[in-house]
């Protein structure tokens, strides 16, 4: 993501309970949506719009996985590190830190896991 997203976008999305146990949950280990769904007690398609907001703010990231019998599925690993709000001159202004991952590491990663 090239810019922190506005400060009614980024508190909306941290509002939302389920957003937040994906985000914690993801913290301490990539997940896939199922394992989400049972996490957070909820359906997969409500996991699922979570997770494509949190992605479009940047805040968590999918990457491929592939099961014992080879069949390949999505995991989701958060990558907020830090989220600042400040306020000046009445003004209110929010900063993200996210780790970024590039592509040569994710495919070090996918290997790794065949």
């Amino acid at each position: 993501m090239s810019e922190d997203p506005s400060v009614e976008t980024l508190l909306s999305a941290l509002d939302d309970e389920y957003a937040r146990t994906i985000l914690m949950e993801t913290d301490q280990r990539p997940m896939s949506a199922k394992n989400l769904a049972e996490a957070c007690d909820a359906s997969l398609p409500t996991i699922y719009r979570r997770i494509d907001r949190l992605s479009e703010l940047g805040l968590v990231t999918e990457r491929p996985e592939f099961s014992d019998e080879g069949r390949h599925y999505s995991v989701y690993e958060a990558t907020l590190d830090r989220v600042v709000i400040d306020l000046d001159d009445g003004d209110l202004s929010v900063t993200m830190t996210a780790e970024q991952t590039d592509a040569a590491d994710r495919f070090t990663e996918m290997w790794e896991d065949i």
